[in-house]
């Protein structure tokens, strides 16, 4: 299933595509020619011996603006530079002389040990920055080159490391931030999600890729499965047992796609198998012409599943997959917020900060705090959330209070446990609006204003907003989907403000969100918006109608 339908104009001479199993090796694009010339991992080096002892004015600019990426390292934007001017001012003009960096943390599992450093490295080299983003990385701010060797060495010191977070690589692999403990498990993916990590991430053959692969493994569905490149969900086959569903093609950013199953059933050990040659699949065959198409997700809708799994099986793997039945589907999004009990009988507790946002300082006090309660565990999650494991009954009270003055709510109002936002103008340079502060004062505002409704509402209204077009806070799938923009206010001037989308979903309700024509709404006047179209929801909704049904029904005024 996909979200858009895209074909090849009839009668129109086909323009090569960048495919390499075609052999059209000639880079089409800057990003390939980089690429090309010098293999991105190479830039470690450097970074290790020139730039971090020259500086910032030292750095070549593919190196700055291309494969520092592969280091999990993008310049952040120069303060000061309005929406208005993010697309037309060149990189260097946009460019700060500061670094936002994302380490890798595959699957969300840290020990307490970990997470110290981590909040060390965020108050000793990045003005105590700390981001848990819905990949589940910790992204910092402000990092300056000089810093990156000493910052990559205390990393690695607890097996953390920075390698391929970003770039036109195998990212950070999502995994259930429960595996291993919760009690509807049949089987733990951590095995195969160390298996990739330690064997291929870092691999030079499969570092350059068309663009970025996202991969998700996990048995419980918790981890936004259907806008994966690459998906393995738990499923039980008639015969074989407990395996995988594999799905794969989904993305958003400007055209939204979900993932297509192929049908294949896959079986713990064989995983890292096939993820691999779903990796080389796309690497040959990926479109490298434009990179508007360069994900996997656009092969895939052209080919379609059939062809997807033939081509998978007869050139990458050399074998038939087992045929086999869908993962179940969740009907509602399973973000583990509140007290869990664990198979082994003690508790999981998870709990919501405002849209991700954190400090080393508070990161470290976590970390005291889960030691206090015996827990030595603790989990990053796909919807900017923390989850910390082994709790006993007695320690849990202790914790959540511990917790709540840090910026963790294990009970959190509706507003501030479904509200995600991506990193927005403060820093990134893709950025029309602000999201993060704009997502703090929303949830504040709302607290207040719809505080009546949180009986209500029998689950939480999920409100996600992104500074530009791209969707990384998954804008399509949200129940209020905010794509920030320049927008015209009342008086005829250009302000800051977001194009909604209403009534996305995952799960059950699989669908892209509604956008409404011609519908802005200023940013001054977000949280005026949220309430008028969540009153109206409580006030029409129909018996057992969930703001998706209601919104995609809805007549237009009615969202406005």
């Amino acid at each position: 299933m996909t979200a858009t339908t895209q074909a090849r104009p009839k009668g129109r001479a086909r323009k090569p595509e960048g495919q390499w199993a075609l052999g059209e090796r000639d880079p089409l694009n800057p990003n390939e020619v980089f690429k090309q010339a010098d293999a991105p991992l190479n830039v470690r080096r450097r970074i290790l011996e020139e730039y971090a002892a020259g500086g910032f004015d030292t750095i070549e600019g593919t190196d700055l603006r291309g494969r520092f990426r592969w280091m999990g390292l993008y310049t952040q934007r120069r303060p000061g530079i309005d929406g208005g001017k993010t697309a037309t001012l060149p990189p260097e003009e946009l460019d700060d002389e500061f670094f936002m960096m994302r380490v890798r943390i595959d699957g969300g599992q840290l020990t307490t040990e970990q997470l110290r450093v981590l909040a060390g490295i965020s108050t000793d080299f990045a003005r105590d920055s700390a981001d848990i983003t819905d990949r589940h990385n910790i992204q910092y701010h402000w990092i300056d080159v000089k810093d990156v060797p000493e910052i990559w060495e205390r990393l690695e010191a607890v097996g953390l490391d920075t390698m391929e977070a970003c770039g036109d690589c195998t990212r950070t692999a999502l995994g259930s931030p429960v595996a291993g403990v919760h009690p509807d498990e049949v089987l733990d993916a951590t095995p195969a999600l160390e298996y990739i990590k330690k064997h291929y991430v870092g691999d030079p053959e499969l570092a350059n890729l068309p663009r970025k692969f996202k991969t998700a493994i996990a048995w419980l569905p918790d981890m936004a499965p259907e806008i994966n490149d690459i998906s393995f969900v738990g499923s039980i086959h008639p015969e074989h047992g407990p395996g995988f569903d594999l799905q794969i093609g989904g993305g958003l950013s400007t055209k939204p796609f979900f993932a297509l199953r192929l049908g294949a059933w896959v079986p713990l050990e064989e995983v890292p198998e096939v993820w691999l040659a779903v990796v080389k699949l796309f690497r040959d065959y990926g479109f490298r012409r434009l990179r508007n198409r360069a994900r996997l997700k656009y092969l895939v809708e052209e080919w379609g599943a059939e062809r997807t799994r033939q081509v998978l099986e007869e050139e990458f793997l050399g074998r038939k997959l087992v045929d086999g039945p869908p993962a179940p589907t969740p009907k509602h999004t399973i973000d583990h917020i509140g007290v869990h009990r664990q198979k082994d009988g003690d508790n999981f507790v998870g709990f919501a900060s405002v849209a991700g946002r954190t400090s080393g300082t508070a990161l470290a006090a976590v970390a005291d705090a889960m030691e206090a309660a015996g827990s030595a565990r603790v989990r990053l999650t796909p919807y900017q959330k923390l989850v910390v494991l082994d709790v006993a009954d007695e320690n849990v009270e202790a914790l959540v209070d511990t917790m709540r003055p840090l910026g963790f709510e294990a009970r959190p109002s509706h507003w501030r446990r479904a509200t995600m936002a991506c990193t927005g103008i403060e820093f990134c340079k893709l950025a029309i609006v602000e999201t993060k502060k704009r997502a703090a004062d929303l949830v504040e505002e709302l607290e207040t204003r719809l505080a009546h409704l949180n009986e209500v509402l029998e689950h939480p209204i999920a409100i996600h907003l992104n500074g530009c077009p791209n969707s990384c806070a998954r804008i399509q799938v949200a129940d209020i989907g905010l794509k920030g923009q320049i927008v015209t206010d009342e008086n005829g001037e250009q302000v800051p403000g977001y194009q909604v989308h209403l009534g996305g979903g995952l799960g059950e309700d699989l669908v892209v969100g509604r956008k409404l024509r011609a519908h802005k709404v200023v940013a001054t006047e977000l949280g005026d918006y949220v309430e008028r179209v969540v009153t109206r929801f409580v006030e029409q909704r129909e018996v057992s109608e969930t703001f998706g049904d209601w919104a995609r029904r809805a007549d237009e005024e009615a969202l406005r």
